[in-house]
């Protein structure tokens, strides 16, 4: 996993939080905090992939680096699992204060939010792989905390889903993209996460490419039916599409004036590269 550009290194060290508030799950919190610090500074959550850590995402990822720059805090939660996958899988995970990994993220949130006087409307949440599995449960689970996602090689919010229960419970069936829906059901599934709200929803970008052998291709035409139902938009039905966009070989897809992005790449596997320039674009900042 390399960012799309040459990274220089962050000007500080990642500090550990352990009293951030409820954390059922017992996920970790560490947290980057620049140098010079916006006033209401905004805030990104920043989520590492299977066998990865906090600061491991920290120093291969270009958000530490771009906070320098830009003043914004970020977040980097670490999984308590073997094997550092996300729990995407429980019913816990997947209910809006259920107790589970998106839960004790969210009370992370909520936690800086309140300690460093941060901008609510200016929270965004990013990850790899088992990170973008996780930003698009967040998305789902905690609607109104994030204004925007970038997923980069995930599967849609529900599809890990284990019948049994199981946390961090690995999905074959969806990681080979077997689970198809419609994008209805996608939609219900979302609504089901957080079922009493009837707010604005978090713009997305998702990312995949043709040649992932870990979650399959499949996934990406998954999620984007999943985010299209749940924003009101025919996923077969973009209002752009641009070949060789950003990249050659990647096709961008655009739906309702940028509030829904999917990017596939041609030949690209697990997982796409970060694009930190083109994330603080579609974040705003």
């Amino acid at each position: 996993m390399a960012p799309s550009q040459p990274m220089k290194r962050a000007e500080n060290a990642l500090q550990q939080v352990t009293d951030f508030g409820a954390n059922e799950s017992g996920t970790k919190m560490y947290i980057y905090i620049p140098s010079t610090l916006a006033k209401n500074p905004p805030i990104i959550v920043a989520i590492h992939y299977c066998t990865g850590t906090a600061e491991a995402y920290f120093t291969g990822s270009p958000y530490a680096q771009l906070a320098d720059e830009k003043g914004f805090i970020v977040i980097y939660p670490e999984s308590p699992y073997s094997g550092t996958c996300w729990d995407v899988s429980s019913q816990a995970a997947l209910t809006h204060g259920g107790g589970g990994d998106s839960n004790s993220i969210a009370n992370m949130v909520t936690y800086a939010l309140a300690q460093y006087k941060g901008d609510p409307s200016k929270v965004f949440v990013t990850g790899s792989s088992s990170g973008a599995m996780m930003t698009n449960v967040l998305a789902a689970t905690y609607p109104n905390m994030f204004a925007a996602g970038i997923v980069y090689s995930g599967v849609a919010a529900g599809c890990f889903y284990s019948q049994t229960g199981g946390v961090d419970q690995w999905n074959s069936s969806c990681s080979t993209g077997a689970v198809v829906a419609s994008q209805e059901t996608w939609a219900q599934i979302v609504h089901d996460m957080d079922p009493g709200y009837t707010g604005a929803r978090p713009k997305m970008q998702i990312y995949h490419g043709s040649a992932d052998t870990v979650l399959l291709p499949p996934n990406y035409n998954e999620t984007m039916k999943e985010w299209a139902g749940v924003l009101g938009y025919d996923s077969t039905k973009p209002d752009t599409v641009e070949v060789n966009v950003p990249l050659d070989g990647y096709t961008t897809y655009t739906w309702g004036g940028g509030r829904l992005i999917g990017v596939y790449a041609k030949g690209v596997g697990h997982t796409v590269p970060i694009r930190g320039s083109d994330d603080m674009k579609f974040f705003g900042l």
